[in-house]
Formats: structure tokens, sequence, C-alpha cells
């Protein structure tokens, strides 16, 4: 069977590690390429945004960075 679609190599938001509900998140998947996302710095406020949208998706303590899965999935 031939897969006709490439490989996906999604885009990681990886932020600060926090205790949530007993596991430690550090990296969420997110759905565009890094290209797509702004990262800005307010003080101690670090604020990810969808520059087509303004739509915010995270907004907390820093540093954040985008990258890009070294994994397809």
């Amino acid at each position: 069977m031939t897969i006709n679609s490439p490989w996906n190599y999604p885009t990681l938001l990886c932020t600060p590690p926090w205790k949530i509900e007993g596991m430690f998140q550090t990296e969420t998947v997110l759905p565009l390429e890094p290209e797509a996302y702004t990262i800005t710095q307010e003080g101690e406020i670090w604020r990810v945004t969808v520059k087509h949208s303004g739509s915010v998706l995270y907004e907390g303590s820093g540093p954040v960075e985008l990258v890009e899965s070294p994994a397809p999935f």
C-alpha cells in the first residue's frame, strides 16, 4: 500500500514545566507551521499569538519557543 501524503512534522510549543494534574507539561502540539505564530514578551509575561487571526494561544511565564518536532506524527 502506497501512502501519498507526506509526513507531518508538527510545531511544538515549548513552555516552562509546571505541574498539572500530576503531570509535567512542557510541549503542546500546534496545528500550523512555526512561521504562523509570533512570540512576544512584556516584562515577565510571554505570549504566543497566531499571526493571521490574533488569537492568543499561550500567555504566561517564559521562556517560550516554537520548534518543529524532530519526529513525524
